[in-house]
């Protein structure tokens, strides 16, 4: 099974809010592939919006991003293109 790992920077203003992390789950529930989000001593599901938000993972934090599964590196170029286009946010 592939596995694949990367650490991405937060570059939207909001960081991980509840519309951001929406989008996230949205995205990653289309893949079959298990992602989990690592900051610190914490760690989330990428779809559990609340989980997500508890990383509280703000503008220029890195988050460290895991990707397991058969979708696991189309689901990983999906996740680093939301977070490196700012979930879509006009700032």
């Amino acid at each position: 099974m592939a596995s694949i790992e990367k650490t991405l920077l937060i570059v939207n203003k909001l960081g991980l809010h509840a519309r951001a992390a929406t989008q996230l789950v949205q995205l990653t529930n289309k893949f079959d592939a298990e992602i989990t989000l690592y900051q610190g001593d914490k760690q989330a599901s990428a779809n559990s919006v609340l989980g997500l938000m508890m990383l509280e993972s703000h503008q220029g934090k890195e988050v460290r991003v895991v990707s397991e599964g058969p979708d696991a590196i189309e689901a990983m170029e999906a996740v680093e293109s939301l977070i490196v286009g700012r979930f879509n946010e006009d700032e």
